[in-house]
Parts: structure tokens; sequence; C-alpha cells
């Protein structure tokens, strides 16, 4: 006879060889997929309202996914693939270095889901000059150690 399957790790979820405490709110993949969603449709200029059309949901919904709040099904994943013209793999990109990572992610998503951080996002790519991108990098680190 078998026994039913009990769980032992409660709210825990294991990813690579990591394994990355639950507490209160979003799941961190989904948090991490969402962001990515929101970069890569500001990216486009692709406003909430034209993804929820292209994909027939409310915009309501796109807001909850890019929040992390709703998990984005796999099927759901591969339509807004399609409409934000790039590959499945591009929303799971930096996932995988986890332990002492998960908290600068955390920073760093936080950061770019800011108005400033969409901004950049959105803006220093268009610097076409590497040495120009490099220096601005230089600038920013050198301000943010002195504060």
């Amino acid at each position: 006879m078998t026994k039913p399957l009990e769980r032992e790790l409660e709210a825990v979820a294991v990813l690579g060889d990591a394994i990355i405490g639950r507490g209160e709110g979003p799941h961190p993949v989904d948090r991490h997929v969402g962001l990515r969603i929101r970069m890569r449709r500001k990216e486009m200029g692709v406003s909430q309202e034209r993804l929820a059309d292209a994909l027939g949901i409310t915009f309501q919904q796109v807001q909850k996914y890019e929040r992390g709040a709703n998990r984005v099904s796999a099927s759901k994943l591969w339509e807004i693939s399609g409409a934000l013209r790039t590959p499945v793999a591009y929303f799971y990109d930096g996932l995988g270095d986890q332990d002492a990572a998960a908290t600068q992610r955390d920073a760093a998503q936080d950061f770019m889901l800011s108005t400033e951080g969409i901004e950049l996002m959105a803006s220093f790519p268009r610097i076409a000059e590497p040495s120009i991108r490099r220096k601005i990098v230089e600038l920013i680190r050198v301000v943010a150690e002195e504060g």
C-alpha cells in the first residue's frame, strides 16, 4: 500500500540547486517573469492596454502578471512572447544564480520597476558608443559609492 505524499517543506520552491524560502507575496520566479514582461513591453513602447488587447485579456491582468501577483501559464507566456516578439527564454534570463544574488536581484527588480529604472533601461541601449556607455556606468558607480 502506498502512503500519500506528504510535504515536509511548506512554501519552499526548489530552483536549480538553490532553495528559495517563500514569504508573503509573489514567488520570486513569478516576480522575475513579470518584470521581464514589463521590461520588454516598455522597451517596445507597448501599453498594457495594447498588450492586453493582443492577448485577449484585460489590462488589469497584464498588471497582475507584471507584478507577479498572478502566475503566467505556459500557453499565455507563449502568446506574450509572440506579441512582444521575443523568445520565451527571454523571460527567464537571469534566473539560476540564486542565493546571495536573490537579495541583490530583489533590489534590482524594485529599481527596474520604478519609473527611473524603466526610463534608464529604455534609453541606455540607444547609446551607440560603447565608451560613452562605459563612462556612464563608471559615473553611476562613483556616485553610488559616495552616497
